[in-house]
């Protein structure tokens, strides 16, 4: 540094060893090195997953559209709609996004001039051993002070900014959060509502069972009393009735069960679920992807609250190692202070004052280093997070798909056994009318019949489940292209 000739030495040499004295701080201050994250993302592309860590691209995808009304149920879509206006579950996930934006609020004030003004008014007992002379010492007197002090602290580091930067990212992985419960609560009630359709069904079915029986009964009956059965056909028919009823009651009580369930989530009494359910064959299917559509998982909203936690994360650590540098601010003050209340408000009771006030961390190295490593572990426990929610849905999006596959292929071999059996079952009731056989034929081929009635119910509604769960995996619906 280059001082003019006419510098007074004292004043050179201050200017010397407080400009050395500067220079070693900072880089004292500076000493953050050798702490750094070990975790690193995914390669989406390793994955087939485009785009997924593109900021832009979570923003405009990372969001569950309405995919239930796909359906075409009015019931269904008041049901859900009522479920994601009471939910308390939801209800808590909302607080947690007011809570993040109100942080967030917090955090930018920082970064703005700070204004506060103030009035001390004491009455005291001045010590006549302390620095105040007589008549002031031993004396008590009244004292004011009216004051108007401003500080603006001046972000030469991006500190503030990083610590700005980081409570975004938590307020948007909190908005994801609160999509993700969304989404989530939309198909327990999606679920639950089919199962209900699914178990009136089988109840339905049942039912018809338990009729069926009553009327073979009615025809033995008749056969034994013009002798052409015997008591042991008659007992045998009146068996089959116990076990019919006991399938009835059965469904009920799932039927019960499922309707408290429904209650619980759209958070009303099982009294005002006034529901005329639907035919199961009259439930309208959604158009499902057949194969594994990576680049969609970018919008599912977990994926994206883990990603925006990660760069949540990255700028804690910057603002961490911002403390590591001197902080700058520019203080004022103006007001009147006075002994005596009466001439607080007097010209001559004016004061005021303005400078810098600068901050250097000196010897903090140890709490700044520990803060700094404690930052750099919360980022590799957010990118180890992310990894593990990238796996996880690339996992849930395998199976659902297979499983909806699986039934698809299911309910075709199901048809043709199902068809085997009705052919079956008609001949053995034929023989039996006509007595060319005994009604133990006509039980053998009910049996693998009634398996397969049931079975053709929860085919059907086990594919109603995997669309709502492909669906929700995926985190809404799916381009036409994909579904394909």
């Amino acid at each position: 540094m280059q001082l003019p000739e006419n510098t007074h030495p004292t004043l050179r040499g201050t200017r010397l060893v407080l400009g050395s004295l500067a220079l070693a701080t900072l880089a004292a201050c500076a000493n953050f090195s050798g702490i750094d994250p070990t975790a690193k993302p995914l390669d989406a592309s390793s994955l087939g997953l485009k785009n997924l860590n593109a900021t832009q691209d979570a923003e405009r995808t990372a969001t569950d559209s309405d995919w239930w009304l796909g359906f075409g149920d009015a019931q269904l879509n008041a049901l859900v709609q009522t479920a994601l206006q009471s939910n308390p579950g939801l209800k808590v996930a909302q607080a947690r996004l007011s809570r993040a934006l109100a942080n967030s609020s917090t955090v930018a004030a920082v970064d703005g001039p700070q204004v506060n003004g103030a009035l001390d008014l004491t009455r005291q007992l001045y010590s006549a051993n302390s620095i105040y002379p007589a008549p002031f010492g031993g004396s008590v007197r009244d004292s004011g002070t009216l004051q108007a002090t401003a500080s603006w602290e001046l972000d030469f580091f991006g500190k503030n900014q990083a610590a700005l930067d980081a409570s975004i990212g938590q307020i948007r992985a909190t908005q994801a959060d609160t999509r993700a419960a969304r989404g989530l609560l939309a198909a327990n009630v999606s679920r639950s509502y089919f199962q209900l359709v699914r178990l009136q069904a089988q109840l339905e079915l049942a039912q018809r069972t338990l009729a069926l029986r009553e009327q073979t009964q009615g025809l033995v009956r008749d056969r034994v009393s013009n002798g052409l059965d015997t008591q042991l056909e008659l007992q045998q028919s009146a068996s089959a009735l116990p076990d019919a009823r006991l399938q009835i009651e059965m469904l009920n009580e799932q039927k019960a069960l499922t309707l408290n369930a429904l209650a619980a989530l759209t958070a009303q009494p099982v009294s005002a679920l006034k529901l005329e359910l639907p035919a199961l064959d009259t439930v309208s299917g959604v158009s499902v992807a057949q194969s594994m559509p990576l680049d969609l998982l970018g919008r599912r909203s977990d994926i994206a609250a883990a990603r925006w936690r990660v760069e949540a994360a990255l700028k804690d650590v910057a603002a961490s190692k911002a403390q590591f540098y001197p902080n700058i601010n520019l203080v004022a003050f103006a007001g009147f202070s006075s002994i005596g209340f009466d001439k607080l408000l007097k010209s001559d009771s004016e004061q005021w004052g303005v400078g810098p006030a600068i901050r250097l961390p000196l010897f903090e190295g140890g709490r700044l280093r520990a803060n700094l490593r404690g930052k750099t572990a919360d980022l590799d426990a957010a990118i180890e997070s992310y990894n593990a929610q990238v796996l996880d849905a690339v996992h849930e999006v395998a199976d659902r798909i297979t499983s909806a596959q699986a039934v698809r292929r299911q309910q075709a071999e199901q048809a043709t056994a199902q068809s085997a059996t009705e052919s079956a079952y008609a001949i053995a009731q034929q023989r039996y009318k006509a007595g060319l056989s005994n009604y133990l034929n006509v039980l053998s081929a009910e049996a693998p019949l009634l398996a397969q009635r049931r079975q053709r119910v929860d085919l059907a509604a086990r594919a109603l489940d995997a669309q709502v769960q492909i669906l929700h995996a995926i985190g809404g619906d799916l381009p036409a292209a994909a579904a394909q």
